[in-house]
């Protein structure tokens, strides 16, 4: 019955409205209340998961992506995936899908994502003729990438909630992030492969000089993300560190060579990253001892009880479980529903036999979908004010993407673990 109610204050706080730490603050009184339990040991215990290096990586990565976006870091790799594609028609929403992966991947966070490749490719998907709706649907579908292609910030979230191995959990997600890439940008073609109004760039007369002068002006840019992932997987940066190493790289870059950073702007990357810190801190904080008090209740017991009771068959089990990640995603964002639905799921699927590194991939790919899904879908929304474009012609477009890209990505990491294992047994001899 806890359960039962719990969920039930949760939803509706958050469906009128309230924040999302106020939601679980909320739910937190209920349950604390309900099972006698007493505050000051529910405080300190909440204190002490929240004392964690790792978890120093996520305002970091949140200022590297403020920085790429306010600094213009971002703009010379699209211009680089444009010089190749955008002679093609559909090349340049395809552009708009690599961008926001390797945006997605340093920022973490899928708005954004969305709001930063969005500001930048909608303009000139605009200018070339593609159809709105469907642009800003190609926008909004890629941002969530970041939740799977590496180093996401919610993986780091993920990790540390279910304790695993931040860089096992890192290489799992990889795969699975470039075959929703794959399908995102074949799918893009599909929908514009009719439409004869869209306008191409012209030809370029000295292909191999234009290329290597673009690429010179983005090498700063395509250094960045080579940092990181270099060092992460090599051995020799921690999460943390390389997050750190982000933010003193990008500072210069965005100050001296791209001059997209002043004094003015600058200090509008640190208040937002302090403010996003400060909201995403105390929702961790919330959701911990939410957390706590779910398994002093059992809560996580009769939930596997309750799904077990309806089959013991994986496949459907796992269903389920796909199910009701694919609603947390749609109620609430991203790190929301990796707090929520990591902790609640997990004696599930380790009781399927799951390895809680493949789950990684699964969740990610879960939530994300969510984010896009219709009705709630807060992704879609954002897309279309950051677009100027009414939900409604989004809509189409995006349930051809969730049907034919996110789906059989879904089904693929779910049924398929070498997908999801295959490198971190290859790299790291698991």
């Amino acid at each position: 019955m806890i359960l039962v109610i719990t969920l039930v204050i949760l939803c509706l706080a958050l469906l009128i409205g309230m924040s999302v730490p106020l939601a679980f603050g909320l739910t937190m009184i209920y349950v604390a209340y309900a099972g006698g339990h007493d505050f000051s040991t529910l405080l300190t215990s909440g204190h002490w998961r929240m004392n964690a290096l790792v978890l120093m990586a996520i305002p970091l990565f949140i200022m590297a992506g403020g920085i790429m976006a306010k600094g213009r870091i971002a703009a010379p790799l699209v211009e680089l995936a444009n010089l190749f594609v955008g002679r093609y028609k559909g090349g340049l929403s395809a552009a708009a899908v690599v961008a926001s992966a390797i945006f997605g991947s340093i920022s973490g966070s899928a708005s954004a994502t969305l709001t930063c490749i969005g500001s930048i490719m909608l303009p000139q998907l605009k200018a070339a003729n593609y159809p709105r709706g469907l642009s800003a649907a190609i926008v909004a579908n890629a941002a969530p990438l970041g939740l799977l292609i590496p180093p996401s910030s919610l993986m780091i979230i993920y990790a540390w909630v279910t304790r695993q191995s931040v860089l096992q959990v890192f290489l799992a997600t990889i795969i699975p992030g470039l075959i929703l890439v794959f399908l995102l940008v074949v799918v893009n073609f599909f929908l514009l492969r009719n439409n004869k109004e869209i306008k191409t760039m012209p030809p370029v007369e000295n292909f191999p000089k234009e290329v290597a002068q673009t690429t010179w002006r983005a090498i700063p840019a395509i250094i960045m993300p080579v940092i990181i992932l270099g060092g992460i997987y090599g051995g020799i940066m921690t999460p943390t560190e390389a997050a750190g190493i982000a933010v003193i790289y990008a500072i210069p870059v965005g100050f001296l060579v791209y001059k997209g950073l002043n004094r003015s702007n600058f200090g509008d990357v640190i208040l937002e990253t302090a403010t996003t810190t400060g909201v995403v801190m105390v929702m961790f904080f919330m959701v911990m001892i939410v957390s706590r008090l779910l398994i002093f209740e059992d809560i996580p017991g009769l939930a596997k009880s309750l799904v077990f009771s309806v089959s013991d068959n994986p496949i459907v089990i796992m269903l389920m479980v796909n199910v009701v990640l694919v609603l947390i995603g749609m109620l609430m964002d991203d790190v929301s529903g990796i707090l929520l639905g990591a902790p609640m799921l997990f004696p599930i699927i380790t009781e399927l036999g799951i390895d809680p590194v493949q789950f990684a991939a699964i969740i990610g790919v879960n939530l994300g979908m969510g984010n896009v899904t219709p009705p709630t879908a807060p992704l879609l929304y954002l897309g279309a004010r950051v677009g100027n474009t009414p939900v409604v012609e989004m809509i189409w477009p995006t349930l051809i993407m969730i049907l034919f890209a996110w789906i059989p990505t879904l089904i693929i990491t779910t049924y398929v673990p070498e997908v999801s294992l295959w490198l971190p047994n290859l790299l790291l001899g698991r």
